[in-house]
């Protein structure tokens, strides 16, 4: 049995005003010499939501669910939030859990699957912000919860709702695109995250919508032409359903969380006005956000990791991931 005494909530972290973007887009993109213009292209985006990421609102939210969650289920620990790329920092978070006298948390990331940028990266962060804080804790990340029931629930429950807004002559021909965020073909671990996409979608589509023809396809991409990512995009999809005769379609963001601006930009604004230029009726199913059942599973992964129990639960045919991947497990790469 393992003794947590903090849980530590880790996400990406956003901007929160316009004067943030490139500073933060800076952030994410240090080292990989991004042209200052494809920066303040991307920073658009953004500034077409006033300059704000919905994601450090949609993690102070989440915060206070789990903690109220945990209280709710006589779990008595302090959560605490940091980010990757923006305040508040993960070190500065590790600073504070250190002068809290914290000496060992679980950290419960918002990224659901394996490979480099979902889950090797965080743990890069996470040992970097313990480097430059001495006698930091020790920090323990959940396992990967892509196929948790409390992840995979949500879901189900938001394709079924999105279908039941189409037009009821639309509805039984519809079908569903399962989306996440694209990554490099050369990324470590990148089989692993298409493998467990595959499996949950899969999983919503047999659950929410049977019979449904839906496919798996990928947004957001971010690198250079010539550099080959995870296909289809999902605008390329949506004008290939047009040329096929479908008429509506359900997107279901399974590689998301919470609506951050991928979700918000890329699927909400982005692909939908292709689908309205293109003649489809076009709904986005809801993320898990704070869905009752994704706060839930925190604390079941947490309680789970902590009593070393055996029963984890997973849907699918890949089974749960483990609570300590393999030193080598998608090794430094290619990031998102």
């Amino acid at each position: 049995m393992t003794s947590y005494d903090a849980l530590l909530l880790v996400s990406f972290g956003g901007p929160e005003g316009p004067e943030d973007v490139i500073p933060f887009l800076e952030n994410v993109t240090r080292g990989r010499n991004i042209p200052r213009e494809r920066l303040a292209a991307v920073g658009e985006h953004y500034h077409l939501f006033d300059g704000v990421s919905p994601i450090n609102q949609h993690c102070r939210d989440l915060k206070a669910a789990i903690e109220a969650d945990l209280a709710a289920h006589g779990v008595d620990l302090p959560v605490y939030w940091g980010n990757r790329n923006w305040d508040p920092y993960l070190a500065d978070t590790v600073r504070r859990m250190r002068d809290d006298g914290v000496r060992r948390a679980a950290a419960f990331v918002t990224s659901a699957y394996s490979g480099y940028s979902c889950c090797r990266q965080y743990l890069e962060d996470i040992d970097r912000a313990r480097a430059e804080v001495p006698g930091a804790p020790g920090i323990d990340k959940l396992r990967v919860y892509y196929n948790h029931p409390g992840f995979v629930e949500p879901f189900v429950e938001a394709a079924r709702a999105a279908l039941a807004e189409l037009p009821a002559d639309l509805r039984e021909g519809a079908h569903l695109a399962f989306s996440a965020h694209s990554v490099p073909l050369a990324q470590p671990g990148r089989e692993r995250y298409t493998a467990e996409l595959a499996d949950i979608s899969r999983l919503v589509a047999g659950r929410a919508a049977p019979g449904h023809p839906w496919e798996l396809v990928y947004q957001s991409r971010s690198g250079p032409p010539a550099q080959p990512w995870l296909e289809p995009d999902i605008v390329d999809h949506l004008e290939k359903l047009h040329a096929a005769g479908v008429r509506a379609v359900v997107n279901v963001p399974v590689g998301f969380v919470s609506d951050h601006m991928e979700v918000k930009y890329d699927l909400d604004v982005e692909a939908a006005n292709r689908a309205a230029e293109l003649g489809l009726e076009f709904r986005r199913a809801a993320t898990p956000g704070t869905h009752p059942r994704f706060v839930a599973m925190v604390r079941e992964l947490l309680v789970e990791r902590a009593t070393d129990a055996a029963d984890r639960p997973a849907l699918g045919v890949l089974g749960p991931r483990p609570d300590v991947c393999p030193a080598d497990c998608c090794m430094r790469g290619i990031t998102v």
